[in-house]
């Protein structure tokens, strides 16, 4: 998920009465361009219709056809338009393509606006996307609205692109995984089952006596015991933790893998409190930073919504995601507050490895010697995106916003894993979080990536989404 770029269908859109030899320059160029991009392209054959691009009806329906053939392989449509194409053509190629289509047209140039040389794909761009809407199709169109494929700024456009297509085929037919149950202390991160499986999101649970099970019937000569146990000593310091609390730890994390592969789990939340503390003398902490270091979405406290946040913001960076509490005030500063959690943050967002050590807020009551396994750091410096779910009347309701860990001085006594962050209108975030029943929590991954997952979530996943920055 960290690194995997779209591939790319490539469709080529032509006007009879406009030159044809333009198409085999572009065909060239475009699969050039996209392969430096490190994308992978497939392109129906140029014998297949006229100059190699759709130019009637009957070509577009061959395209189609072409594009069944090849269901699977490709993320993402790229409309090119070297001149100005013909929409109906296009509508018959792609209305029942199934994935994000990228709309780009050819800039026209001065010095060739005679007949056999002119393009007009400005104009033909505007009578693709008339026609699109008319029959709901779904489409992304960028700026410029003409653009060389040679140009720095549609490698910009395409960058954009690759994230929300990543987005958009990332979070259909996928599957969360509920490990424990949501009892009464969890009432803050209540959500619709049904309303995530009608789009098209399942949620698989499992009750914390089977995992205990489980962990029960591992051998500590296990060859998965054993791996496992290596993993998490070169993950994090160990220094001063009892040997038994490693130990089911790294039974909790074999387990935890198992149920990932057996359910197929696209992400995960894990009930992280009380009975883990009260009956195995552990906190999950640093197994949901070490499933979040390899990709794998991981949310405390049993919150769904954060964990399928964490999916969409995982896809569109290309890097982890974390949980966070909106956690403290800084000082008196409006645009900056400290979010925090027990130690669920991935290696890769952190300014070093950390240590593992008892939980400072739970050892108040379950007392220390029950609650190691909190990686204890912070969260290194950079511009990052946040963002978090709810369901309500059987619609999935975001919010996204962008801000910067700063690296500003923390306390350090403050337990846990944290960051100074400063979000612009931070004041009216948390107004917005608050009067509209949001998550004490908040999803975030490194880099600003909101554009593309808003249009991603908005047109084509058909989730709600506000931006409260805005």
């Amino acid at each position: 998920m960290f690194s995997q770029k779209t591939t790319f269908a490539l469709f080529f859109g032509n006007r009879t009465f406009f030159p044809g030899s333009l198409m085999a320059e572009a065909r060239e160029t475009m699969v050039k361009v996209l392969n430096d991009l490190g994308h992978k392209t497939l392109t129906m054959s140029a014998d297949a219709t006229r100059f190699g691009a759709v130019t009637t009806v009957e070509e577009g329906q061959k395209y189609a056809a072409w594009l069944r053939e090849h269901r699977g392989e490709f993320g993402g449509v790229i409309l090119c338009l070297p001149n100005f194409g013909d929409e109906n053509g296009a509508l018959a190629a792609l209305k029942a393509c199934g994935v994000p289509i990228l709309v780009q047209a050819y800039p026209d140039e001065m010095d060739k606006m005679a007949p056999a040389t002119r393009r007009d794909a400005f104009c033909g761009k505007l009578s693709i996307t008339d026609v699109f809407s008319q029959y709901g199709v779904k489409y992304t169109v960028l700026k410029p609205h003409t653009v060389h494929p040679t140009s720095p700024r549609f490698a910009d456009n395409i960058d954009y692109f690759d994230r929300l297509c990543r987005v958009v085929g990332g979070m259909q037919d996928i599957v969360v995984g509920a490990i424990g149950a949501r009892t009464t202390a969890f009432k803050t991160v209540r959500i619709d089952e049904i309303a995530l499986q009608r789009h098209k999101i399942g949620v698989e649970t499992l009750d914390l006596s089977e995992v205990f099970f489980r962990m029960g019937k591992l051998k500590a000569e296990d060859a998965n015991y054993v791996s496992k146990a290596a993993v998490l000593k070169a993950y994090s310091s160990w220094q001063g933790i009892p040997a038994k609390a490693f130990d089911n730890l790294v039974r909790l994390s074999v387990v935890l893998d198992t149920l990932i592969e057996e359910y197929k789990m696209d992400a995960l939340s894990l009930r992280c409190w009380e009975e883990l503390q009260m009956q195995l003398g552990i906190s999950p902490c640093v197994l949901l930073s070490e499933l979040n270091n390899r990709g794998i979405p991981a949310s405390c406290e049993l919150d769904l919504g954060n964990a399928v946040t964490m999916r969409a913001l995982a896809l569109a960076s290309g890097g982890p995601a974390t949980c966070l509490d909106w956690n403290n005030n800084y000082m008196d500063d409006d645009d900056r507050c400290i979010l925090f959690h027990c130690g669920p943050v991935p290696k890769a967002m952190m300014t070093n490895s950390g240590h593992i050590s008892t939980h400072a807020i739970l050892a108040n009551t379950y007392g220390a010697e029950n609650t190691y396994g909190c990686d204890v750091g912070r969260i290194a410096p950079g511009v990052f995106t946040f963002g978090s779910l709810m369901t309500e009347a059987g619609q999935m309701r975001f919010y996204l916003g962008n801000g910067e860990f700063t690296g500003q001085e923390i306390p350090s006594d403050y337990f846990g894993c944290a960051g100074v962050a400063k979000i612009d209108k931070l004041q009216d975030v948390l107004v917005h979080i608050c009067r509209n029943g949001h998550r004490h929590h908040v999803s975030v991954t490194p880099g600003n990536v909101v554009a593309p997952v808003v249009e991603a979530m908005t047109s084509y996943l058909g989730y709600q989404v506000t931006c409260p920055q805005q």
